[in-house]
């Protein structure tokens, strides 16, 4: 853990590379746990003696009691996912009320929003960029248009009047596109009644709570939603989310300064995964890629897709590394690679018959990518718990990923369960 407070953890890929395990392994060392950005469209996936548990809006520091959790500002929140979370975890018997803080300047996802979501992607057709549907792109959208529901308005004597302004103006942008059958009455009533649940949180100005917390000497660790692949202005646009999901995102979604972040946690599984449309160099649309899925039980958190898969992209992991300043990488699933005969890597593209290894502003000129082979393991990695135990397969594959992205890896995991870890 770093002295500067701040530390971040943010995946390097296209999400899904198991940021909640390794949030939840890390959070005992912190004294808050922040989502800074993104929405219900991310999954977080913890299993925790034998159970299986998926957060999408609540900070993954939630099952460590002590540890107080905030969704930043630059989080877009929808009230009737926030509700279903938070009844879940009242089942479990988590005490949540006391250490769940949301901020005021945080968005709310309206119904409407998720309507325009749907009647936009639908129109598109065959052009459509994989959106889960959740309303985060148009809430986004009135965040940047200036004219957004926050969760401060909620407190105000004219939120209906907003809420209803905002309706109409949604409701008349959807007729644009057509007929979609969608039960708006259905889906505001509920979200009414969630509203209810959201206001029994403790709402604050995240940005003063987060600076009086670094000054009184607290650690708190910031976690990313989606992957570095899919920020907005970095990631494969026009297929990626509506948020900056690298580090720099963590300054505006917390109201924090660049000078307060430390240590910079990257987390990449040993190969790659994507949900939804938009290029993938490296994809495996053959047995191997299928088996990849089946061993890596590759289907979305948040939404059950399956997920489209491929070798790891190291062009890519290298750019994540760059903008996101890493200092220590996290290697997930190496226990899905376990019954490869032979793993690849992708170490460069070929681009009009010449070898690079940036990204290019359009992937769609790569050619090819240009794999170095590994041989695998063939052995489980079920009982190993120090470096020194891995097959040398594994080692090999492993030392040679940091060597190519000049950072060490600290973390290795080899199984969904919390206990499934390999420290360095």
């Amino acid at each position: 853990m770093s002295r500067k407070h701040v530390d971040v953890i943010i995946g390097l890929q296209w999400g899904d590379e198991g940021k909640g395990k390794i949030v939840d392994y890390l959070a005992e060392q912190y004294d808050i746990v922040c989502r800074f950005q993104g929405g219900p469209n991310a999954g977080h996936t913890l299993k925790i003696d034998g159970n299986k548990f998926v957060l999408h809006t609540v900070p993954s520091g939630i099952f460590r009691k002590n540890i107080i959790n905030v969704i930043g500002n630059g989080v877009v929140i929808d009230p009737i996912t926030l509700s279903k979370e938070l009844d879940n975890l009242k089942k479990l018997g988590v005490d949540y009320l006391s250490r769940l803080k949301v901020s005021k300047k945080a968005h709310l996802i309206l119904p409407t929003h998720r309507l325009l979501d749907l009647a936009s992607e639908a129109s598109k057709g065959v052009e459509k960029i994989g959106s889960t549907l959740k309303g985060i792109g148009p809430t986004y959208m009135d965040k940047t248009g200036r004219n957004g529901l926050r969760v401060g308005d909620l407190a105000g004597s004219d939120f209906m009047e907003k809420y209803q302004k905002l309706k109409e103006k949604h409701l008349a942008l959807a007729r644009q596109f057509g007929e979609i059958e969608y039960d708006l009455e259905g889906e505001e009533k509920k979200w009414m009644a969630c509203l209810e649940d959201l206001k029994n949180l403790e709402s604050i100005d995240c940005e003063y709570y987060i600076n009086n917390a670094i000054n009184v000497g607290k650690k708190i660790l910031a976690e990313g939603a989606q992957g570095s692949l899919l920020d907005i202005d970095f990631g494969t646009y026009p297929y990626v989310t509506s948020s900056n999901t690298i580090t720099a995102g963590v300054c505006s979604g917390l109201g924090i300064a660049p000078n307060k972040i430390g240590e910079v946690i990257g987390i990449t599984k040993a190969y790659c995964t994507r949900v939804g449309s938009g290029p993938f160099p490296t994809e495996l649309n053959d047995e191997v890629g299928e088996r990849l899925r089946a061993e890596g039980n590759e289907f979305g958190a948040t939404t059950g897709r399956p997920r489209r898969c491929g070798w790891i992209d190291l062009p890519t992991l290298h750019l994540s590394v760059l903008l996101n300043g890493v200092t220590q990488l996290v290697i997930t699933k190496l226990d899905v690679l376990n019954n490869f005969e032979k793993i690849y890597a992708a170490t460069a593209y070929e681009i009009n018959g010449k070898e690079t290894n940036m990204v290019p502003f359009d992937m769609n000129t790569i050619t090819r990518p240009v794999y170095k082979e590994y041989k695998g393991w063939l052995s489980s990695l079920d009982t190993i718990t120090e470096t020194e135990n891995l097959p040398v397969g594994a080692w090999i594959f492993i030392t040679d990923i940091e060597k190519k992205l000049g950072v060490p890896f600290s973390i290795i995991s080899t199984g969904p369960e919390r206990e499934k870890l390999i420290l360095r």
